[in-house]
């Protein structure tokens, strides 16, 4: 069942666990993180990053809300890090509620600006928005931002944020990393409790690929409601196509039921992690 993000992470909150959300690029991707969570009886939410909008555009956007239609588990579809007016209008026109107006690649008051005004046309949309303050680093979808750049979360700032922007959910930096974490992650716990103890909306956590368990687990309790997840989902989908390019005759339906397979295996892990296995019947009507 298609469902509200903003519901799904209150639930989560409420209830000390999060929402697993995955980046998607084609059918194997959705049809992976559908068939994990369904398994699971887990929700989730399909991410669509801006780079995979502009190649599949509203057909894949029709894909991915078709497919949280018709799963027997709640499934949100949300547009990740934007930074592009065009691209929220065309997700917002597709039929996404559920945007990420990314603006922390500008100083505080343009990210302010802009994400003021994003909020404003996607509530007026019926749409949810989560934002981002400070800057996290590491390569994601060709989008590389170097460690010099990347600035924590400032729990102060983050409360006037909250304030004058309206949005439903923040994502902070508190050293996470986008892609994959060349060195052992350190988290500055203190700094997101602060944040926690600061604002009221869910928090998220981007690049949970690669966090070990007790990390995770720690987020969690400290009010992280949703965790992002890309790297480790395309590296088993890359590591199939690799192996299967090295066959003589190699089937396409059965290279991509492998993709499908391999990807659903890192899901289905991600799923346990989170906490959220087992919880879909907390977001069903009575």
């Amino acid at each position: 069942m298609l469902a509200s993000t903003s519901e799904l992470l209150h639930t989560a909150r409420r209830n000390a666990y999060a929402i697993g959300a995955f980046n998607v690029y084609n059918l194997e991707g959705v049809k992976a993180v559908i068939d994990a969570a369904e398994a699971l009886q887990s929700p989730a939410m399909l991410q669509l990053h801006p780079s995979a909008l502009k190649y599949g555009k509203s057909p894949l956007v029709a894909l991915c809300m078709e497919a949280a239609r018709k799963s027997l588990v709640p499934i949100a579809v949300h547009l990740d890090h934007s930074t592009s007016t065009k691209d929220i209008d065309l997700a917002l026109a597709a039929g996404i509620k559920s945007i990420m107006a990314d603006g922390s690649h500008l100083p505080y008051e343009g990210n302010l600006k802009f994400t003021r005004e994003m909020t404003q046309l996607s509530h007026a949309n019926g749409a949810v928005v989560e934002a981002e303050i400070g800057r996290i680093s590491g390569t994601e979808d060709g989008l590389t931002i170097a460690e010099k750049e990347a600035k924590m979360t400032d729990p102060i700032q983050a409360i006037e944020f909250v304030k004058e922007t309206q949005v439903d959910a923040l994502a902070v930096t508190i050293g996470n990393v986008h892609g994959k974490y060349l060195r052992e992650p350190r988290l500055d716990f203190p700094r997101l409790a602060k944040i926690r103890d600061a604002v009221e909306v869910p928090l998220v956590l981007h690049g949970a690929s690669g966090l070990p368990e007790t990390m995770i687990s720690q987020s969690i309790k400290l009010g992280v409601a949703k965790f992002n997840v890309n790297t480790e989902v395309r590296q088993a989908y890359m590591d199939v196509l690799k192996t299967s390019a090295s066959l003589s005759d190699p089937d396409l339906l059965e290279v991509m039921e492998k993709a499908i397979d391999a990807m659903g295996m890192v899901i289905s892990e991600k799923l346990q992690l989170f906490g959220s296995a087992g919880k879909a019947y907390l977001h069903q009507s009575p």
